[in-house]
């Protein structure tokens, strides 16, 4: 009997190493972040995300059809312009994403975003009294909490990256984005 491969422990093997570099490099991750440090994220996230939504919505396959759309991009503007918020700084560079990638590695892409709702979860059960009055829209997410959309979003992913080829395509899409937004954590610094 043929056993089909599982896409996310795929992904998650081949992201592991990044991740960790990721989670103990974020502007968050200090052991007293302020406003500063959550204006210093957003503004990381929003430079990785600004470039990656109008690449996602540019193709009629994949991965951003499955899952009803989320306004990240304005809920991090609106964190944003809080009152008491520091002053912005300029966006950075965008990553040029590939025009031909194929609806695996576009599912590997996603697999970051969607996982770091997951993320901001945590931080804002970790933060939210501390950076009070500031509502951490972002980190919040929506009231239901990512746990539905994550658990959609596995069920999609392994119905629509199967074969070895596309899981590979996969990890190489998820292995590309948390590259770009390493980078970004790094210039966030």
């Amino acid at each position: 009997m043929h056993q089909q491969a599982d896409p996310l422990a795929a992904l998650r093997a081949a992201t592991s190493e990044q991740h960790e570099r990721l989670d103990s490099g974020l502007p968050l991750s200090g052991p007293a972040p302020d406003l500063h440090d959550y204006a210093a994220h957003l503004t990381m996230v929003r430079d990785w995300l600004a470039p990656l939504q109008p690449w996602l919505a540019s193709f009629a396959d994949g991965p951003q059809l499955v899952l009803p759309p989320v306004e990240r991009l304005a809920l991090i503007g609106a964190d944003l312009n809080e009152p008491g918020m520091p002053p912005l700084r300029a966006p950075a560079p965008a990553h040029a994403w590939p025009r031909d990638a194929s609806a695996a590695y576009r599912w590997g892409v996603c697999y970051v975003i969607e996982g770091s709702q997951l993320g901001g979860k945590v931080l804002y059960g970790k933060l939210a009294g501390t950076l009070a009055p500031h509502p951490l829209r972002y980190l919040k997410g929506s009231d239901a909490g990512p746990g539905p959309r994550w658990r959609a979003f596995m069920l999609a992913l392994k119905e629509h990256v199967k074969s070895p080829d596309e899981i590979a395509d996969a990890c190489a899409g998820a292995c590309a984005a948390f590259e770009s937004i390493l980078k970004l954590s790094l210039d966030s610094k």
